[in-house]
Order: C-alpha cells, then structure tokens, then sequence
C-alpha cells in the first residue's frame, strides 16, 4: 500500500519526454472577461496528454487534509505536478482543467484560486471548468482536479 499512490499516478499519466516549445495561443475574446482564467486555448501542434482526476492522497495512499479544502488542493496540485514531471510537462503547457468541487460554495472558490496562483502561470492560465459536486469517489475527499496538457511532439 506504501506506493500504491506512486503506482497509480504512473498509470494516470502519459509519459512523454521532449525539449521542444509547442505554439499555443491563449485568447480572451474582447467580450469575455477573463477571470483567472483562460476563455479559449489553441494548439497548432503537439502531443497531448490527459492526466485524470487526482485527488488529495500523498505517496502512501492516505487522504490528506481531511476537511481541509486547502490542504487538499494543495496535494492534488502537488499530484498533478508529479504527473506533468512523469510525462516531461510542466504546468505552463496545461491548455485545460476541470476542478471538482464537494458541496461547492462561492467562498471556496478563493481557497481553490489562493492554492492554484502558486501553481499556475498569470500570465496565460489554462481554460478551466469549476463543478460543484455532491461527492467524491471517497468520503473524505473534497477537491478533484483533471488537466490536459499539450507538449512538442515527440522526436525520433
């Protein structure tokens, strides 16, 4: 059970390994304000890779911040980048994430953005989906992220 965690997010992610840039274009359509948040993401090339939910376990396995919203947006985010590393991605090559939230309320929206900014380029977020949600797959959870993130294609 010790790397159950590690085991599974091996298998969450793509992996994927290159040094070349892949042109995005981050666009806010005029009549669209953004907030923290990019409208449309486009992608003229590259390898894609879907990373699914992942949600607030460490290594071992266990739930972390249990009823704490911040702690465990925190460890999925650090989840989340583990699986970008695996797959030779970086958060700055994230073009979309769904962020599902349990029993969802307007304030824990800055809660999620507080974690999130640490994480996240400013400049160019990635399009992003909030869902409130009844529950998670476990009692404990409360926070579920999923990214796709697009990367150069691979050179033979």
């Amino acid at each position: 059970m010790k790397y159950a965690l590690s085991i599974f997010i091996l298998f969450s992610c793509t992996s994927v390994l290159s040094a070349q840039q892949v042109e995005k274009e981050f666009i806010n359509p005029f009549r669209i304000k953004p907030s923290g948040y990019t409208h449309t993401v486009v992608s003229s090339s590259g390898r894609t890779i879907y990373i699914s939910g992942q949600v607030p376990v460490n290594e071992a396995g266990q739930v972390v911040g249990e009823g704490d919203l911040k702690a465990q947006t925190k460890q999925v985010y650090d989840n989340l980048l583990y699986c970008l590393r695996f797959a030779g991605a970086r958060f700055e090559d994230v073009v979309k994430m769904t962020t599902y939230v349990v029993n969802y309320k307007p304030s824990d929206i800055d809660i999620v953005r507080e974690v999130r900014k640490g994480y996240l380029s400013k400049e160019n977020p990635p399009a992003s989906t909030l869902v409130g949600v009844q529950s998670l797959v476990h009692p404990d959870y409360l926070i579920e992220i999923e990214a796709i993130a697009v990367i150069p294609d691979k050179q033979d």
